[in-house]
């Protein structure tokens, strides 16, 4: 029987934590409340929806907000622009810039611009490269969700065979490096896999978790598993002629053989928002300057 991975239920869980942590950790003791900046650019109706949701959520669960929102075109000088006040505002004490921006903006440049220290995406290198090499750092949101579901769910990490299908800087390399790590929480073998690999039905058959990104509506089937395996599903695809979202994996043929599989909606996008609302409590528990 295959157990649905409940993300809402369990973000709302999380949502209370760090309610409570702002409370106890900053209330009490009379510190400003963390302050979480967003930048969006254009209009990607998807990202605007992601954006208002976080901007309903930091109202809810006690972090103050600030959105910039820059009209379709804008020059690339005037977003770093904006990235450099995020910066240097000692009143923000994390920010994210969404992606993704528009063709004519460097991501790169603007990923580089984005102070460490203010990085609660975790995409920044020096973030990046402490996560690879186990230090403690800011780790991208999604990836994070993803090893606090296993985790709340008791699904044992270590020893086991993960193989992640997808090998984007935002899911799939950081996710693929947390599994692996030295820690309670990882200590899985990880074979990392992408779109392009041959005969990947190899790999999955052989996994004992399977997290899958690839962008792909339905890209996992059932057959591709081996009974008792654990499946993620990262992937928010737009159904073509309906008005439904479409996840990685094939729900219908993986239920049912696997033990623990997320539904879409309702599975790791919720743990994604959650996390960037805890990587930016922790940004505020981190920060030097604490005028009121």
């Amino acid at each position: 029987m295959t157990k649905l991975l409940n993300g809402n239920q369990l973000a709302i869980e999380i949502r209370e934590e760090i309610s409570k942590e702002i409370e106890k950790n900053i209330l009490n003791k009379k510190k400003r409340v963390p302050h979480l900046g967003i930048i969006l650019t254009g209009n990607n109706r998807s990202s605007i929806t992601y954006v208002n949701s976080k901007l309903k959520e930091c109202k809810n669960i006690g972090i103050k907000s600030s959105l910039i929102h820059l009209p379709v075109g804008c020059l690339e000088k005037k977003l770093l622009e904006e990235i450099n006040k995020m910066n240097q505002n000692p009143l923000i004490d994390g920010f994210i810039v969404q992606l993704p921006l528009e063709k004519h903006i460097n991501q790169e440049k603007v990923i580089l611009s984005i102070n460490p220290n203010k990085d609660v995406d975790g995409f920044h290198p020096e973030n990046f490269g402490k996560m690879a090499l186990n230090i403690k750092s800011f780790f991208p949101a999604t990836a994070l969700g993803i090893l606090t579901l296993l985790e709340r769910n008791q699904i044992k990490i270590p020893g086991k065979h993960t193989v992640v299908i997808g090998r984007s800087r935002i899911v799939g390399r950081p996710i693929s490096i947390l599994m692996s790590r030295r820690s309670n929480s990882g200590n899985s073998t990880v074979t990392l896999t992408h779109s392009h690999t041959t005969n990947i039905e190899y790999y999955t058959k052989q996994a004992d978790i399977i997290i899958v990104a690839v962008g792909i509506p339905e890209f996992l089937k059932g057959k591709m598993i081996k009974k008792g395996a654990v499946v993620i599903d990262v992937g928010i695809n737009s159904a073509k002629n309906e008005r439904k979202i479409l996840g990685d994996v094939d729900f219908y043929s993986v239920y049912g053989k696997a033990s623990y599989l997320t539904p879409v909606p309702g599975g790791v996008g919720p743990m994604t928002r959650v996390m960037l609302l805890k990587n930016t409590l922790i940004a505020a528990l981190n920060r030097k300057d604490e005028k009121n």
